[in-house]
C-alpha cells in the first residue's frame, strides 16, 4: 500500500473517532500544529522515519513536544501509529486530517500567483468567483508572487487553473504568429 494511501486511511479514521466525540474542531487544530511542529523541524522527522529509534524513544519525544498541547485522542492517535511501526507517515496523517476536514467543512484552498500583491478588493473579488463556481463555503487563499507574470494572475483551485496572465497571453499570441493564424 503506497504511503499516501496509508495516510489517508489513518486520517479517516481518526476523523471519525473525532467526530464520534465532538471534538473534530480540536483535532484539525491538533493536526496543524503537528504538522507544522514536524515541517519546521527536520531533526524530528528523520526520528520518525528511522526504524531504528525505538518506537519508546519515539513517544517519549512526541509526548515530550505535544503532551498538553493536543487532545487526548491526538496523543493517542500518535502512540498508535508509532506502535503499528507507522510514525514515518505521521506527518502524511496530519496533512490528510486537514485536507479531508476542509473536504467536510467544504472549504477550498485557492493559489494565486500573480505579478503583484492582491488588493483587498481583487481577494474579494477571487473569493466570491471560487464560492460560486465551486460551491465552497469558504475558500483560503495562499499568494505568491512571480515577476514573469508581468501583469494579472493564475488561479489554481484543485485540478483547475486558470491563467489570465499577460504573459499566457502573450505565449498564445506568439503561437499564432507562427502558426500564421493572424
Amino acid at each position: 500500500m503506497s504511503e499516501n494511501k496509508a495516510a489517508s486511511r489513518y486520517a479517516k479514521s481518526i476523523i471519525d473517532l473525532s467526530i464520534e466525540n465532538n471534538a473534530l474542531e480540536s483535532l484539525k487544530n491538533d493536526m496543524v500544529l503537528v504538522e507544522q511542529v514536524i515541517d519546521q523541524n527536520p531533526e524530528l522527522e528523520a526520528i520518525l522515519k528511522n526504524p531504528i529509534v525505538p518506537q519508546d524513544k519515539k513517544i517519549g519525544i512526541l509526548e515530550g513536544l505535544f503532551a498538553g498541547k493536543v487532545d487526548k485522542i491526538t496523543i493517542s492517535f500518535m502512540k498508535l501509529m508509532v506502535n503499528k511501526g507507522r510514525s514515518a507517515l505521521l506527518f502524511g496523517a496530519s496533512k490528510e486530517v486537514i485536507a479531508q476536514y476542509n473536504s467536510i467543512k467544504g472549504i477550498v484552498t485557492a493559489d494565486v500567483t500573480s505579478a503583484t500583491p492582491l488588493t483587498e478588493s481583487s481577494r474579494a473579488e477571487i473569493i466570491a468567483i471560487v464560492k460560486k463556481e465551486i460551491g465552497a463555503n469558504e475558500v483560503l487563499i495562499k499568494e505568491k508572487i512571480n515577476a514573469n507574470l508581468i501583469g494579472g494572475f493564475v488561479l489554481k483551485v484543485g485540478d483547475k487553473q486558470f491563467d489570465a496572465s499577460i504573459s499566457n497571453g502573450l505565449n498564445k499570441l506568439k503561437k499564432e504568429f507562427a502558426q500564421g493564424v493572424v
